[in-house]
């Protein structure tokens, strides 16, 4: 009983930091002048918890942050666009993250172009228009370095919380 209490404690912690992460975002959009971009910080916690805590928990944490995200700071579309992102990236990270060729740095990259494929993939069917696959051009390389960001964020999280300790999930070399 105790340790079902603990980790759903630490389940709450994480969806709670990842909320926080959400907020900040809502709070102070990142303006470069490419609409729809965002730094992703909440997907420094659901890195965290893929690495430290393995599929399950990741995906349980996203699915709550991208649900009570679009209840307290957005609207069914935003819902729906994240969700969308979240997911397709999630997935593509837990798979690359079962292969011992992938690094936190690969899986994280790889997050984070998918995010940005789903999310136009979505609006290309949603609209009916397929040019805005165009938009692409600008979103994969901008998602590919807030993904190597993201990376870089957990790592120096993982290693201040864990300093005696080089490594990050299943043993590797740190990323």
């Amino acid at each position: 009983m105790a340790s079902h209490a603990k980790r759903l404690a630490h389940e709450a912690m994480l969806l709670a930091l990842a909320l926080i992460c959400a907020y900040l975002e809502f709070l102070f959009p990142l303006s470069l002048g490419i609409p729809g971009i965002k730094l992703g910080l909440a997907n420094l916690v659901i890195v965290y918890a893929l690495y430290a805590d393995g599929a399950g928990v990741a995906l349980r944490v996203s699915l709550c942050r991208v649900l009570l995200s679009a209840l307290l700071f957005g609207n069914l579309s935003m819902g729906l666009y994240s969700l969308a992102g979240a997911m397709a990236s999630l997935l593509v990270m837990i798979g690359l993250y079962r292969r011992p060729y992938f690094s936190l740095w690969g899986v994280s990259l790889a997050g984070g172009a998918v995010h940005n494929i789903a999310q136009v993939l979505l609006a290309a069917c949603i609209s009916g228009t397929p040019q805005i696959l165009y938009y692409l051009i600008l979103l994969i390389p901008v998602g590919m370095f807030t993904g190597l960001l993201i990376a870089f964020l957990t790592f120096s999280v993982r290693r201040a919380l864990y300093p005696a300790r080089q490594t990050i999930g299943k043993g590797g070399s740190g990323g």
